[in-house]
């Protein structure tokens, strides 16, 4: 297995030129159908909450351009934590994107009400969904939930009811440029965490996102064991 290091240089050297190629051969474009912003059914008729990955310097612009608190923003990552006696603990590594009651994206307007079926924070949305239904196929870097439907090079498509449509050379290169920050800072995430990361004994009921800034409460402030 290759080091985090090793792939973090090969993703600081990918192409825009040949990502915004795949992208073109691929094809995509954005139906507004709100299925990467809701919760995801699952085969048993059940539903799986929306867990887009952000990053804390994400969380915190989005704060900044709508005076939101942390939690308005961002939740820990449900992955690892176990269900304890008040509800979630343990410890996790990754923020997620603030739900609704129904599992979706807090920031989904569904269309309903005179709503146009549209991101909220559309301008400071995070990577991860500028670059959706799209992943690089490196270690260390994160993919949409489910398995890549289409491989293009070094680009996967994951499900979406956009792929295969037409898109222009600009709007490929735009995609591309986000595709090829996004890898990179992922690996940057990755690596930053490993470094940060400080056991800690977290007690019952409590949970701790380790990120690259170092522990924190799910509020956003630092983890202190006192």
């Amino acid at each position: 297995m290759r080091s985090l290091e090793a792939e973090l240089s090969e993703a600081r050297s990918l192409s825009i030129s040949e990502l915004a190629n795949a992208i073109e051969s691929i094809g995509f474009e954005c139906t507004r159908c709100g299925g990467c912003c809701t919760a995801a059914e699952r085969e048993d008729g059940t539903s799986e909450d929306h867990t887009a990955t952000v990053f804390p310097d994400e969380i915190r612009e989005i704060q900044r351009s709508e005076e939101y608190d942390w939690r308005d923003v961002a939740r820990p990552m449900p992955y690892g934590l176990s269900d304890g006696a008040d509800g979630p603990e343990g410890e996790t590594f990754e923020w997620a994107l603030q739900t609704d009651s129904c599992g979706d994206c807090a920031f989904y307007d569904d269309g309903e009400g005179g709503g146009d079926g549209s991101c909220s924070v559309y301008g400071d949305r995070p990577l991860l969904c500028k670059t959706y239904p799209f992943s690089v196929a490196l270690g260390g870097t994160s993919q949409p939930m489910g398995e890549a439907v289409d491989e293009e090079g070094m680009v996967r498509a994951h499900e979406c009811e956009g792929l295969g449509r037409d898109i222009s050379r600009e709007d490929a290169e735009e995609l591309a440029e986000a595709l090829k920050e996004r890898a990179v800072r992922e690996l940057e995430e990755a690596i930053a965490v490993r470094e940060e990361y400080a056991p800690v004994a977290v007690e019952s009921g409590d949970v701790v996102v380790h990120d690259s800034e170092g522990a924190k409460r799910p509020d956003g402030t630092a983890y202190s064991e006192e």
